[in-house]
């Protein structure tokens, strides 16, 4: 019995030695061509079946998002006026649609590569100044450091963050959004292609801004105005949304009073 066993025993260890080795190279090779995109994000994770269980969270459920539009130029926190100007110039003139907004209607903070992680706590980590710590499971921020950059200040506390449309949804909608599928709708509610349609700001300046245009709010930090209509600018011209009359007065004048300052 010794014998036989041991006979028939080692060929059958080396077998299944040598399709784990299979199995192992395979899993390898998957993981690579999902880092070089060859497979779509969270394919090796879906045969390991680790996807169902992470879909069991309570976070709102991802959507098809539209396509974002390229960014119409590198953010930096120099303003190239005459540039602005030509996006300025460029952007339609016409009265904005007042009635029919409705919030849910945007999708926002989802989570679209089919990670834990949704736009929030995305933006949370991009935009703090230093590493943001996580929680156990990964899926939110739960320290960093964030300077506001409407008022100066320093916040360490995520609870104290919102994040920004620097131009609010709902002044997307009265500029042109009304007109537009739910899926750019989405797009641009979680854009994170573009630093400048998203940002983290305190709550306080956040809520205080609400839905205005620069017509109505500009940050209470004053060294910051130029860059914020250069920024407003750069968003609605890269959204192809219009301005009405009264904000395109404003913003023009705006940023002709930055182009010393720009120099």
């Amino acid at each position: 019995m010794t014998g036989r066993w041991t006979a028939t025993g080692r060929p059958r260890r080396s077998i299944l030695l040598r399709l784990l080795l299979v199995i192992l190279i395979a899993l390898a090779l998957a993981v690579l061509a999902e880092r070089v995109g060859l497979l779509p994000a969270g394919s090796v994770e879906a045969v390991l079946g680790q996807e169902t269980k992470r879909h069991r969270s309570t976070r709102a459920p991802s959507t098809a998002v539209a396509v974002a539009p390229p960014a119409v130029a590198r953010p930096t926190d120099r303003i190239d006026v005459d540039h602005t100007q030509r996006l300025l110039d460029a952007i339609r003139v016409e009265p904005e649609k007042r009635r029919g907004y409705a919030r849910e209607d945007w999708p926002h903070w989802l989570s679209t590569d089919h990670s834990c992680l949704n736009t929030r706590e995305r933006v949370l980590i991009r935009d703090s100044v230093s590493p943001a710590k996580l929680s156990a499971d990964g899926c939110t921020v739960r320290k960093g450091e964030w300077i506001d950059p409407y008022t100066g200040e320093r916040i360490t506390n995520p609870k104290d963050i919102d994040i920004d449309h620097r131009v609010p949804l709902e002044e997307a909608y009265g500029s042109g959004g009304h007109g537009w599928t739910r899926e750019r709708r989405a797009a641009y509610a979680n854009d994170l292609t573009d630093p400048r349609t998203l940002l983290a700001v305190s709550a306080s300046a956040n809520r205080a801004k609400g839905a205005k245009g620069p017509e109505e709010w500009l940050p209470p930090k004053r060294d910051g105005v130029c860059l914020y209509v250069a920024e407003w600018i750069a968003v609605k011209a890269r959204w192809s949304l219009s301005m009405d009359e009264r904000e395109r007065v404003t913003v023009g004048n705006i940023l002709s009073d930055c182009r010393p300052s720009a120099r």
